[in-house]
């Protein structure tokens, strides 16, 4: 895998061949943020040609708020696929779609104005590039996701083009081609994402990176619908055999603290107090690497080092819980 880095000189909105792009999006009960991304939709500066959502058996009115505002949208598309994951209805979408190019998104986020357009450019300035990854940044809308972002949301790195997180199905713009070479994506309800991502990296595809190009991403507003989803991702990450990019690393967390559980039952109970040590010095590492440039006195905040704590807790309780129904399932197969 190769990467590219945009030059100058090349013309606003030109793809390589004057090729159009189609948007799109599966959906799945998402009546709360279905208006938030449909409004950051039409106010692209340069919006896709084409938009496709992808319906992937909502209970709610989010199939309904889909249709209604592909009324009057030259372009825009609704696709019920029925009871879905999001690979099968990532694949369900980009086979209805005619274009070269698809871009992906996810339901649940708010793109920025200027996100297609720069994903659009640096595929304008490098035509040989096959996908171009742009970013996301965590929405927080109260102090649980400020804190929830401090415990799971990728901390960025130095890259080429300045500070870049993790590559992001739900940011990236790619060729048709691509998808298919890459036999689409599995039908998987997690995980999807990074193995597609493997397999385009096996195949040798030109990758490119538009940290610029970003998206907001809304995280969970509390710790049932925290724990719910990383359950649910824990189970299926573990289905899909793809337990040693998060699962072991937690294990081997909770081994350790049983060590001291066992030494504070066996010789003195004081040593209870390690594994309290140790929750906060984790918070605190995790905040201190998503710190963005803020103070160490901002990162060793009291009531910020124990709502850090906490949910992390709630994410590693959701990881064996789901990893446990897995290994249930496959036991029963």
């Amino acid at each position: 895998m190769s990467s590219a880095v945009p030059g100058h000189g090349y013309s606003p909105h030109a793809m390589s061949g004057g090729s159009t792009i189609t948007l799109i999006v599966p959906l799945r009960n998402e009546q709360r943020s279905f208006e938030a991304l449909r409004r950051s939709i039409e106010s692209q500066t340069h919006p896709p040609d084409k938009v496709i959502f992808v319906d992937a058996g909502s209970t709610d009115r989010t199939l309904g708020l889909a249709r209604a505002s592909c009324v009057g949208k030259h372009g825009w598309d609704v696709i019920d696929a029925g009871p879905a994951t999001p690979g099968r209805a990532r694949n369900v979408g980009i086979e209805a779609a005619t274009t070269d190019w698809v871009a992906l998104t996810d339901a649940g986020i708010v793109l920025d104005r200027h996100w297609l357009d720069r994903l659009e450019r640096f595929v304008a300035a490098d035509p040989t590039v096959d996908i171009v990854y742009g970013s996301y940044e965590p929405a927080p809308t109260s102090w649980f996701t400020e804190c929830a972002a401090l415990v799971y949301v990728t901390p960025t790195s130095l890259g080429a083009v300045g500070p870049v997180r993790d590559h992001s199905i739900a940011s990236c713009l790619l060729r048709r081609q691509l998808w298919e070479r890459a036999g689409g994506f599995p039908d998987l309800r997690a995980a999807e994402d990074r193995i597609f991502m493997r397999r385009v990296t096996t195949l040798g595809a030109r990758v490119g990176a538009s940290p610029e190009a970003t998206v907001q991403w809304q995280l969970q507003p509390t710790v049932a619908t925290t724990f719910r989803r990383f359950r649910t991702y824990s189970r299926v990450n573990a289905l899909a055999g793809e337990q040693h990019h998060w699962h072991y690393r937690v294990r081997r967390i909770y081994v350790m603290a049983l060590t001291f559980v066992a030494l504070a039952r066996l010789t003195d109970r004081r040593w209870i107090m390690v594994l309290l040590f140790g929750a906060l010095l984790r918070a605190a590492r995790g905040s201190w690497k998503r710190r963005d440039g803020r103070s160490p006195l901002w990162v060793l905040h009291p009531g910020r080092l124990v709502a850090t704590a906490g949910i992390t807790g709630v994410v590693d309780a959701g990881t064996f819980v789901g990893w446990l129904e897995a290994t249930a399932e496959m036991w029963r197969r």
